[in-house]
C-alpha cells in the first residue's frame, strides 16, 4: 500500500472510530435520560446532534477524496465502502438517540410508568450491541459482528413485547394514554438502533471476509 493511501486510511480509521465513541455516548446518555428522568442530559443530546451530523459529512467527503485520488483496491477499497456505509447508520443512529432523548424530555414530566423497566432493559441490549459492533470494528473481528447480528433477533422481541404491554397498560390506564405512547415510540426508536447496529455489524463481516450476508438468512448470520 503506497504511504499516503496508508496515511489516509489510517486517519480515516481515527475518525470513525471518534464518531463511534460519540455516537455511543449519545445512545448511552439518552437511555440514562428515560432511566434517570433526566430532561436536561436529554437536551444536551439534542443540542449536540449537530456534531454527529458534522463529522458524519466530513468522514463522507475524506472517503471520496481517496476513491478520486489513490483509487483503492481489493482490501483497501472494501474498507472504504464499508466505512462509507457504517458512516451512515453512526449518523442515523445519532438522529435516533435525539428521538429517544426527546421522549425523555416529555416522560421526565410525566408519572413513572411499571413498564419503563422493560423499556432500559431493551436500550442496554441495544447499547451492547452497538459497542460490539464497534469492537468488531476496531478488531477485525468477523466473529463478534455474527453475534451482534444474532443479538438483533432480541432487540425485536423486547420491542414485540413492549407493544403488547403498552396496550394492555393503555386499556386498564386510559388516562396514562399519552406517556404510554411516548414509551412505546422509544422502544420503536431503540429497535430500530439495534438495526442499524446490525447493518454495522454486517459490513464489518463484509469488510474481512468479503462476505456480503444482508439478503442471507439467519444461517450465515
Amino acid at each position: 500500500m503506497p504511504k499516503h493511501l496508508q496515511r489516509e486510511i489510517e486517519n480515516l480509521k481515527k475518525k470513525l472510530l471518534a464518531l463511534g465513541a460519540k455516537v455511543e455516548t449519545s445512545v448511552k446518555d439518552a437511555t440514562l435520560s428515560i432511566e434517570k428522568r433526566d430532561a436536561e442530559l436529554a437536551q444536551k443530546i439534542i443540542d449536540d446532534d449537530v456534531n454527529i451530523d458534522n463529522t458524519e459529512v466530513e468522514i463522507e467527503e475524506d472517503c471520496l477524496k481517496i476513491l478520486a485520488l489513490h483509487q483503492p483496491v481489493a482490501v483497501d477499497l472494501r474498507f472504504i465502502v464499508a466505512v462509507l456505509k457504517i458512516n451512515n447508520d453512526l449518523e442515523r443512529i445519532g438522529d435516533l438517540a435525539v428521538n429517544v432523548a426527546e421522549r425523555a424530555v416529555f416522560l421526565a414530566t410525566q408519572p413513572k410508568i411499571n413498564i419503563s423497566s422493560d423499556l432500559l432493559d431493551m436500550a442496554h441490549n441495544a447499547q451492547s450491541m452497538l459497542k460490539n459492533s464497534l469492537d468488531a470494528l476496531i478488531n477485525h473481528d468477523a466473529e463478534l459482528a455474527h453475534k451482534v447480528c444474532a443479538s438483533d433477533d432480541v432487540v425485536d422481541d423486547m420491542n414485540r413485547q413492549m407493544y403488547l404491554k403498552v396496550q394492555d397498560a393503555i386499556l386498564k390506564n386510559p388516562e396514562q394514554i399519552t406517556p404510554l405512547i411516548h414509551l412505546l415510540s422509544a422502544s420503536r426508536h431503540l429497535e430500530r438502533i439495534a438495526d442499524h447496529t446490525t447493518n454495522i455489524a454486517e459490513d464489518v463481516i463484509y469488510m474481512v471476509e468479503g462476505q456480503i450476508i444482508r439478503h442471507k438468512t439467519e444461517e450465515y448470520r
